[in-house]
């Protein structure tokens, strides 16, 4: 296997291998979307599915940054423990307000709500699709009270490409978990040679956070 060294950093020998195995999907795209949020200190960010891999990430990453965060998910109950502990100021099942910046984790209607939550100048950023073939709606009037509020599609890749690589956010990534502000979660482990347990524990949500396989 080739890999490119603009998509490789060293890892810290004070961070376990299955630590840093959950930042290179989950936690530079969640790295990426709280970026195109600018400064976010004081300001409102939504973090939809924050249960989930680059969720939890994003909220830890959000707080660090001085935001307040509130976290949208299934459960609040059962929920809001962990999240608050990551970081979450609040932990709602239902959008109330408006938010300076949203990440969203999990697409469908979920995404239609969000962008009727938009403060003005606010994004939503986009990085979840449920299916090629769903349509999503929301109230063109309730977007257009919004002045300058727009909707970003993140695809890591592409901003990858675009950014010369992910070298340099995996390594600020390595250094937060070192230092023990950062926790990427993985909530299974298992073999490379039976991922078929690690997807229907995914699918079936019987896990959050991240699973990783180990090959050899």
């Amino acid at each position: 296997m080739s890999v490119p060294t603009t998509m490789l950093s060293p890892v810290p020998d004070n961070v376990a291998d299955v630590q840093a195995a959950t930042l290179p999907t989950a936690g530079v795209t969640a790295l990426r979307s709280l970026e195109l949020g600018g400064l976010v200190l004081a300001k409102r960010v939504l973090i939809s599915g924050a249960t989930g891999g680059v969720g939890r990430i994003a909220v830890q990453l959000a707080r660090a940054a001085g935001a307040h965060v509130t976290a949208l998910v299934r459960n609040a109950t059962v929920s809001a423990p962990l999240l608050h502990e990551l970081g979450a100021r609040e932990v709602i099942e239902r959008l109330e307000g408006d938010f300076d910046l949203v990440i969203d984790c999990v697409g469908g209607a979920v995404f239609g709500q969000a962008a009727e939550h938009l403060a003005q100048r606010g994004i939503l950023v986009n990085i979840a699709t449920q299916s090629p073939d769903q349509t999503v709606s929301f109230r063109a009037g309730r977007f257009d009270r919004s002045p300058g509020a727009k909707i970003y599609t993140l695809n890591q890749w592409d901003e990858s490409a675009a950014q010369g690589g992910a070298a340099n956010d995996l390594a600020r990534l390595c250094a937060l978990v070192a230092d023990g502000r950062l926790d990427g979660k993985a909530e299974y482990e298992g073999s490379w040679r039976e991922p078929e347990i690690a997807v229907e524990a995914l699918l079936k949500r019987t896990i959050g956070g991240k699973a990783v396989l180990h090959v050899g």
